[in-house]
């Protein structure tokens, strides 16, 4: 059994973070000591460890509630919910991080931005021999093996909503 400080030194989490935790509902220690103590097992150490890496996923508190109290089957439904949301905001962060690079507008700024543009990948691509016709394959086999990703990847290179939908559209029916 561990003390309220032995588990927050095991995990890493202070002493207001566990009884915080116990006040929401999200660990609740297994057993108290005669001088009411709290105390946690073994399985309580591991419900944390879970807790932890849904903290480090990103999850709020309340979505840890939802998930540790999920059955198998819904439980993959609360993640992809979280994923997208995550997709969605690294999304708008790739957008403003090119218009922040955009009214910056100096050269070595961009370059270390960790943000490419769509003129910038074609440049590489070609100065790796690909062609028009390797770059169209390039496309078609990211559209078939990710679409989902090779569209984050689109989006990424600042092309325009119209124009990303056109690149798949013709990966997909080039594929076939």
């Amino acid at each position: 059994m561990y003390t309220v400080g032995q588990l927050g030194k095991r995990v890493g989490l202070s002493r207001s973070a566990l009884l915080y935790y116990d006040e929401i509902g999200l660990l609740s220690p297994s057993a108290r000591s005669s001088s009411g103590y709290r105390l946690y097992s073994e399985a309580d150490l591991r419900r944390m460890e879970r807790i932890m890496v849904y903290r480090h996923a990103g999850l709020a508190l309340d979505v840890i509630g939802r998930l540790l109290q999920a059955d198998d089957a819904s439980a993959p439904a609360i993640l992809e919910l979280h994923l997208q949301k995550v997709n969605e905001e690294i999304a708008t962060l790739r957008q403003q991080q090119r218009v922040i690079a955009q009214l910056l507008g100096d050269a070595q700024v961009l370059r270390k931005s960790r943000s490419m543009t769509k003129d910038q990948w074609v440049a590489l691509l070609a100065s790796t021999g690909l062609n028009e016709e390797g770059m169209d394959k390039w496309h078609m086999e990211f559209e078939k093996m990710s679409p989902n990703a090779h569209q984050d990847f689109l989006e990424s290179l600042g092309i325009p909503p119209e124009e990303v939908a056109l690149i798949r559209q013709f990966s997909r029916q080039a594929a076939t």
